[in-house]
Formats: structure tokens, C-alpha cells, sequence
């Protein structure tokens, strides 16, 4: 199944053709797939060899992790931000942490910490961003790299936003900022005899 043309994105975001840990998988606007709809994937690990690995950063729960689990009640971890993180393992918690140095240009990710690190991280004041995922994503060797060729997902650099942006709005603005017509693409309602 094909989904749409590739675009053709500004050069500055050329190096974000091909996917690779630390980059953006943004759903294309014509994906109907429940688990991915107008998602955007922080994708923490690709290889050729193992496939791909990530979660899904603009799909809150709305919820905490003191009322996920109950016993992080009392503690610096209670009101950490829950996330459904895909449809893989879907019954776990994977804490992740990440941090952006604009000044030097540099992202650092923990994924999948114990909340003893997390924990400390929080008590450094460390300015790392902390959040709790249900599940992830996955995709075995030459999944995804398949699903991008047909169009599936548009690759995208890292953008700060993800941290303050939720929802679909951080899709949205990714396709307007990567191509003006995935832009409009995204801002179409999803049954447009409806508008």
C-alpha cells in the first residue's frame, strides 16, 4: 500500500531522510492505523540488523505514574507524566529521559531506566525531561525502513517542542515545518464531506 508521493522536504532537513536513533518517524496524514494515527515516534535505537525501537511521544494518558502504580505515591517520581508508548508490550512501564543542549547542539537520551536513575536525575536538577511510557514501538528487521518507502512515515529531525507541544498539534506542526503541503494534508478534516 502506498501513501502518498515523497515530498520534497528544505535541504536543512536532509539528513533526516533515512531513520536512525534520535530522529522523528511523524505518521503520514493517510494513516489509518489506530496505533500510529497522527503520531510522532521518538525513535531510540535502528539497526539493519535488529530493527527499530521507539515510543510515541504526543499521546498523554492523562495520567501520573503514582496512579499507574501506586507505590511511586509519596515519592519525586509521582507526578511524572504517562504516555502510551505503542502497541509493543503494552502492559509495561519504560521510564525515558531526555535532555536538549541547544548550545551545543546535542540531545541525550535515557530510555528504558530504573526509577533509582530516574530518581536521581530529578534530584540533580538536572534539566532532563522525564516521562513514563505504556509499551513502545517496535518494527523487526526491515520493517520499518519498508513502511518508510511506502510512504507510511515521513522521517524528521529532533525539534525541542516535543517537549512542551502535546497532542496532535506537535504532528501537525512537524508536517508544516518539514513540507507546506504535508501541511495541508494535516489540517484536513478527517472526512472532508463533513466540513
Amino acid at each position: 500500500m502506498r501513501y502518498s508521493q515523497r515530498m520534497d522536504r528544505p535541504s536543512q532537513f536532509a539528513e533526516a531522510t533515512l531513520p536512525f536513533a534520535g530522529s522523528l518517524l511523524v505518521a503520514h496524514p493517510s494513516l489509518q492505523d489506530p496505533n500510529f494515527r497522527r503520531s510522532v515516534v521518538l525513535l531510540t535505537a535502528h539497526s539493519d540488523e535488529e530493527g527499530s525501537l521507539g515510543v510515541v511521544v504526543n499521546r498523554p494518558m492523562n495520567q501520573t505514574l503514582s496512579e499507574f502504580d501506586p507505590t511511586l505515591s509519596n515519592t519525586d517520581l509521582e507526578s511524572v507524566p504517562l504516555f502510551y508508548g505503542g502497541p509493543v508490550a503494552n502492559d509495561k512501564l519504560i521510564l525515558v529521559a531526555w535532555k536538549w543542549t541547544p548550545e551545543e547542539g546535542s540531545f541525550k537520551l535515557y530510555f528504558g531506566i530504573d526509577d533509582v536513575k530516574a530518581r536521581s536525575l530529578l534530584a540533580e536538577n538536572s534539566g532532563f525531561e522525564l516521562r513514563g511510557f505504556i509499551g513502545h514501538s517496535g518494527w523487526t528487521e526491515g520493517q520499518l525502513d519498508a513502511e518508510i518507502e511506502e510512504g507510511a512515515w515521513v522521517t524528521s529531525p529532533l525539534m525541542p517542542e516535543i517537549d512542551s507541544v502535546q497532542g496532535e498539534e506537535v504532528w501537525r506542526m512537524i508536517l508544516r515545518r518539514d513540507s507546506p503541503q504535508m501541511g495541508l494534508l494535516a489540517d484536513e478534516p478527517d472526512n472532508p464531506s463533513l466540513n
